[in-house]
């Protein structure tokens, strides 16, 4: 069960969290250029990306408490840290990131708004990568190499 649980985590995260990463990176370089109506077209599909995929990556912290549970290393440091960071992540997503990019959709694109938007799209591709990282080497756990 646990091969099963972690299979279906790391599919979700792979299939749900990457495409998010690369539409909101995209996204500001698109929706700099409202006039050129292919480039709109294209910044409101990568919006959908991010929106749509944003709630089929509700299945990455839900199959990954199962398989934290099924290990046992719920209380594991490695494992804390990662869901702080999933959730400061999904904060960002959710509070700052689809919100400005909706505004942006609506009214001609501002400099500081989509600099700002830029930023904490890398901030939230960084707080992924850590998570990544964390999942893999586990520092601290009893059950890594």
């Amino acid at each position: 069960m646990t091969e099963f649980l972690l299979s279906v985590h790391v599919l979700a995260a792979i299939l749900a969290i990457g495409p998010i990463t690369v539409a909101a990176s995209l996204f500001p370089r698109y929706v700099k250029q409202p006039e050129a109506g292919e480039s709109a077209g294209t910044a409101a599909f990568l919006h959908r990306i991010c929106r749509g995929y944003a709630l089929l990556g509700l299945a990455v912290p839900a199959f990954g408490f199962a398989t934290a549970a099924q290990l046992g290393v719920l209380t594991d440091a490695w494992l804390i840290a990662s869901i702080i960071l999933t959730a400061i992540a999904a904060g960002i997503l959710a509070v700052a990131i689809l919100p400005a990019q909706q505004r942006l959709l609506k009214a001609a694109a501002r400099d500081g708004v989509v600099t700002r938007l830029t930023a904490l799209t890398g901030v939230f591709n960084l707080l992924w990568a850590i998570v990544v990282v964390l999942m893999i080497v586990r520092p601290g756990s009893t059950t890594g190499s």
